[in-house]
């Protein structure tokens, strides 16, 4: 399908081009910006004037819940829930069942995002087999089959040991393995962040020292095995300075934060909604101030909806009977543009920190505007607001932000230059 965008603002962050331009598009790549082809000639034209057009998000953590637990979800709800989010690539974890583990998984869930056709889905491999910590699973059939990276998430390894060898294995191969740090023993039991807010309503801490305990034996061991490295889902200010001193010290580390981690402090948890019931959990607000601060520098180079929906009665029961999680990959965008409302980032800062950002952390061919680059293309009306929930295509519900009227609207989401959503 060739298609012609006409009288955007264009903004592609890897570059800095940032001007009002047509976008021609054919065999799902990007042919030119601004100047139309020599006969080129358009079978489908949008009209874009009036709204930003910039790389299709790439989300680095998405539960699709498939295979295993579609009361949850499915690839074809979440990653319709994740274009209508502005994201046309998105990781998934493990997290599966069976464990996403062997390549008969991997090629499961891609054959099946396909089918769906909404978004492109790059899946996570398990780190160690069934995500117990103890055998190393088949990385290189893994990569093989599609996996983009390694990850056993909040499973700890059963020693220390163990964890090295997996290291250096994938150092072997160049792969790349994508931590969750946080030290069981010291989060055990815990249900919010270990402060005066769980003091307070009686709910047994999670201290920061589960964080940055882990996190520090995970660098150190990053550095030994010559791995890269991503560090996801940083929670806490000392945590940020631990990746900041390890990038100054030229390890290849890159780190994200969950959106609603940016916005949301352990207060939230005062009326003991379980909405706001997340692993790792809400810290204080100077530890959000800090992850800003991090967005904002560049030590965090991407952000993520760690989007992990789940049915309504896993939400219903007492607060620490719950299952921990908030459904945000739709609400992605809008939640975002708060950060640019409230002056802390720039657009095109923002926009990077969603698409080039992330994509640059796990090496990946995305997150850019130019000639032959894949046309994975967002385009949003930045004065337009969006109702969350109007319309909901996630198969949970369970979004402390629904009924928010947030700033910025998607209006369509191309993958491969082909319309995945269109409001």
């Amino acid at each position: 399908m060739r298609t012609r965008i006409l009288g955007a603002r264009v903004i592609d962050p890897s570059s800095g081009f940032d001007q009002q331009a047509d976008l021609y598009i054919a065999n799902g790549k990007i042919l030119s910006v601004g100047q139309a082809p020599e006969g080129f000639e358009a079978e489908q034209t949008i009209d874009a004037t009036g709204l930003v057009a910039a790389p299709g998000l790439v989300d680095l953590n998405v539960s699709l819940r498939e295979p295993g637990y579609s009361r949850k979800g499915t690839i074809s709800t979440e990653t319709l829930a994740a274009a209508a989010g502005g994201v046309t690539s998105l990781c998934c974890p493990p997290i599966t069942r069976p464990v996403l583990d062997t390549s008969a998984v991997a090629e499961l869930i891609l054959d099946r995002a396909r089918e769906a056709g909404h978004a492109k889905v790059l899946p996570m491999g398990a780190l160690s087999k069934g995500l117990e910590g103890e055998q190393l699973a088949e990385l290189v059939a893994l990569r093989d089959a599609g996996c983009v990276a390694f990850t056993n998430g909040l499973n700890n390894f059963r020693n220390n040991r163990n964890l090295r060898r997996a290291l250096e294995y994938a150092a072997t191969f160049d792969l790349t393995v994508v931590f969750q740090s946080q030290d069981y023993d010291l989060a055990e039991g815990g249900l919010a962040h270990e402060g005066a807010t769980a003091s307070f309503l009686g709910l047994p801490g999670i201290p920061e020292a589960a964080e940055t305990v882990a996190l520090a034996r995970d660098l150190l061991l990053v550095e030994q095995a010559g791995v890269r490295a991503h560090f996801s889902h940083l929670t806490s200010a000392r945590g940020v300075q631990l990746i900041a001193e390890a990038q100054a010290r030229g390890l290849p580390v890159t780190a994200d934060v969950a959106m609603y981690q940016l916005i949301l402090t352990d207060e939230a948890l005062l009326n003991f909604s379980s909405l706001y019931h997340v692993q790792p959990p809400l810290r204080t607000q100077a530890d959000r101030e800090a992850l800003r601060a991090a967005v904002k520098s560049g030590v965090i180079s991407a952000i993520a909806s760690h989007h992990q929906p789940h049915e309504r009665d896993a939400k219903l029961a007492p607060f620490g009977q719950t299952e921990p999680g908030i459904s945000s990959v739709q609400a992605l965008l809008p939640l975002a543009l708060t950060l640019v409302q409230d002056g802390l980032l720039d657009l095109p800062t923002l926009l990077a920190r969603l698409s080039s950002g992330p994509a640059d952390a796990l090496r990946l061919p995305l997150g850019r505007i130019s000639n032959g680059a894949p046309a994975d293309l967002l385009l949003f009306d930045p004065q337009a607001s969006t109702l969350v929930g109007e319309t909901w295509y996630s198969k949970g519900s369970n979004c402390p932000f629904i009924g928010h009227c947030l700033p910025g609207a998607v209006r369509y989401t191309l993958v491969d230059g082909r319309i995945s959503y269109q409001a």
